[in-house]
């Protein structure tokens, strides 16, 4: 089925790492309110020459009122971190967290698709399937032999504010309800959600042991109207929505970076509430 091999399970990554030497790994786990969790929980225990993506420092740049709480680091930047890990277009490149993508597999993922990369996916489960299905665990730090390559970005994935702010898309809001509803916000200036958005929050797309849906779940969940841009609080989660098109084999929506982090930062740009 289309889009299918943009995941991959456990016992394949497995395989691939015996039998595939030029496989590149990245564990992406993440903590939203603390910036040194990412780290501490890659040197307690990692997949086996998995390469720490830190969502603060190399998966984003410093926050701004304008690009929110993790806008996307500049692409000359994130393009040699892209070699610092040893990242070619020849190598398969498989990322990983601890919440089924959502934080932050999901935006290296797309982000690595955003450069232009042939071959990115995501382990489904992450670190639990991994963990749990009793494969190979290391705490060594490897030494990746740095690239040469030079991406060719696609800013066609990215929305804008202006954007956003016509209205003429689709919005899908990856946030957890109580925040989309503006009845808890407990990070961003302003409760609430952009005007006409849908929710459908990133966790509503996993099961119970962290992988994704079936097709026709995902399928009933996710709406087929076009065009769609994807947000959440600050551009993290939305990226699930975005991966979980791709798994289907629909048309991605674009990603708005900045998201509400970014939106409710000017007082002057509307607001709504409730369901």
């Amino acid at each position: 089925m289309p889009g299918t091999d943009v995941l991959i399970d456990a016992p394949t990554l497995a395989d691939w790492l015996a039998e595939r030497p030029n496989t590149v790994v990245l564990d992406a786990r993440a903590r939203l309110q603390d910036a040194e969790a990412g780290c501490r929980l890659w040197q307690d225990g990692h997949i086996p020459g998995a390469q720490h993506a830190d969502m603060d420092r190399e998966l984003s740049a410093p926050p701004s009122n304008q690009g929110g709480r993790h806008p996307l680091p500049e692409p000359a930047r994130f393009a040699a971190q892209l070699r610092t890990w040893g990242i070619s277009p020849r190598q398969s490149v498989v990322v990983y967290d601890d919440a089924g993508g959502a934080l932050a597999a999901a935006r290296a993922w797309w982000m690595l698709r955003w450069a232009g990369h042939p071959s990115v996916h995501v382990l489904d489960g992450g670190w639990p399937a991994w963990r749990d299905g009793g494969y190979p665990i290391e705490t060594s730090a490897c030494e990746p032999t740095a690239s040469d390559w030079q991406p060719m970005f696609d800013d066609d994935l990215i929305a804008s504010t202006d954007e956003v702010a016509r209205g003429d898309a689709v919005l899908l809001d990856a946030r957890a309800g109580e925040r989309f509803r503006g009845e808890h916000e407990p990070i961003d200036p302003a409760a609430g959600h952009i005007p006409g958005a849908l929710n459908i929050p990133a966790s509503s797309l996993l099961n119970a042991e962290s992988c994704f849906l079936g097709h026709a779940e995902l399928a009933e969940a996710l709406p087929d109207a076009a065009p769609r841009i994807s947000y959440c609080g600050s551009g993290v989660s939305a990226c699930q929505l975005i991966l979980a098109y791709a798994i289907l084999g629909r048309p991605l929506p674009r990603l708005y970076p900045g998201s509400w982090s970014a939106w409710s930062s000017d007082p002057s740009r509307p607001v709504a509430t409730g369901p």
